[in-house]
């Protein structure tokens, strides 16, 4: 019977399984209640959920707003993106 090997997984396939963090930052330009309607757009997010986001990237400059799989939250970032919030990818700590 053959052998069967099974090889350990590299460090680049165990970084894309982590879960990411998608994060929203402050900005200047986008009314709040705008970015409350984006995370309801995006996320499916309840108005109280979505508000309770906006409030916190609002007051403290970030919000996590999702967590997950990299691949998924990579779609996530660019679609925030392209409602014109300034959002970005990383690693939870």
């Amino acid at each position: 019977m053959p052998e069967i090997l099974i090889e350990p997984e590299t460090e680049e396939e165990e970084a894309l399984d982590l879960p990411w963090n998608v994060v929203v930052h402050n900005d200047p330009v986008n009314l709040m209640s705008y970015v409350t309607q984006v995370f309801q757009k995006v996320f499916d997010y309840s108005r109280e959920r979505a508000e309770r986001h906006m409030l916190e990237v609002h007051r403290n400059g970030r919000s996590i707003v999702w967590t997950g799989a990299r691949e998924r939250a990579e779609l996530y970032v660019q679609q925030l993106h392209g409602w014109l919030l300034l959002a970005t990818l990383e690693r939870p700590s």
